[in-house]
């Protein structure tokens, strides 16, 4: 299991109270509820592997460089030579690195890789994963990564991670009219205003999708350009033609990187905590009272 975690902690951010608080009145409501979430996951799912991947860089300069409006519209503050820093809520910065330190006290695989996103790390660890993989994420660019050949499914939260849609290609083809190879093919022709993704001007979700079944993927509609028996209207050729310096270099932003540089790390699903000492400290210091206990139940059981 392989989890997208600042997707779900931005879940849990939202969606617990910033009345759950640390004794000294820090806001720790993005640490308990990833914690909850977590507990729930292991309890519902029993992954005999979990990775929580990490963004460590969650606007990688070579993707900007390909498309200079990837994420801009998040950005906060630029640092030179250093990742620009993302516009989060106040309360959320200071609770990353409790849960970093939470995480690292039990035992739970951490994996995040300079100049990558956690899309990149997720999109590695699925590519060596020699069994079946769960992808749990709030991010629907996961979706290129669903292959049910190779028992790959994204888990995709509708409310809390309690009720999951789970996304296999049947999925994918009902409501897309893709696989997941064809996911991102169709996302990048689409566009992503949240990602800075302007994709082709004038083609929707539903041409893109026609576009892809017609010509069976993003080669085979450039292919179709070139070629003037292909059937293409004069508006989607003129479109696509115009696209051009778009589509040659967009696939490489939107498609996941499979080929990160991981570390060595033992990704088996903890039972006992791997700093006891420190993980006491923290529940202290943070207060995280009944969601680490129950997580602590679950992994032991």
């Amino acid at each position: 299991m392989l989890l997208d975690t600042a997707s779900l902690y931005f879940r849990a951010y939202f969606g617990v109270p910033d009345s759950v608080r640390a004794p000294d009145g820090t806001p720790v409501n993005a640490v308990r509820g990833l914690l909850d979430f977590i507990d729930r996951l292991v309890k519902d799912h029993r992954p005999d592997k979990l990775v929580a991947c990490m963004d460590a860089d969650w606007r990688p300069q070579w993707r900007v460089d390909l498309i200079p409006s990837y994420k801009a519209h998040r950005v906060a503050e630029e640092h030179e030579g250093g990742p620009d820093a993302e516009e989060v809520p106040d309360t959320l910065s200071p609770q990353v690195p409790v849960i970093e330190e939470v995480l690292d006290a039990l035992g739970i695989a951490r994996v995040g890789v300079a100049g990558y996103e956690a899309d990149d790390v997720i999109g590695t660890f699925t590519a060596r994963a020699d069994g079946p993989v769960d992808i749990v994420t709030g991010d629907r660019d996961l979706y290129q990564l669903v292959d049910d050949v190779r028992d790959i499914r994204v888990l995709y939260p509708l409310k809390g991670v309690g009720t999951l849609q789970l996304t296999d290609e049947a999925w994918l083809r009902e409501k897309y009219g893709v696989d997941g190879r064809g996911y991102a093919d169709l996302a990048l022709l689409r566009g992503d205003p949240s990602d800075g993704l302007p994709g082709v001007p004038g083609v929707g979700e539903k041409t893109a999708a026609k576009l892809l079944a017609e010509f069976g993927d993003l080669a085979g509609i450039l292919a179709a350009v070139e070629d003037p028996k292909a059937k293409l209207t004069p508006t989607q050729r003129k479109r696509l033609t115009e696209a051009a310096p778009y589509l040659a270099v967009a696939p490489k932003v939107v498609r996941v990187a499979d080929d990160v540089p991981l570390p060595e790390v033992d990704t088996t699903l903890p039972h006992t905590p791997s700093d006891p000492a420190a993980l006491d400290a923290l529940a202290a210091r943070w207060g995280l009272g009944g969601s680490l206990q129950r997580l602590l139940t679950t992994l032991e059981a």
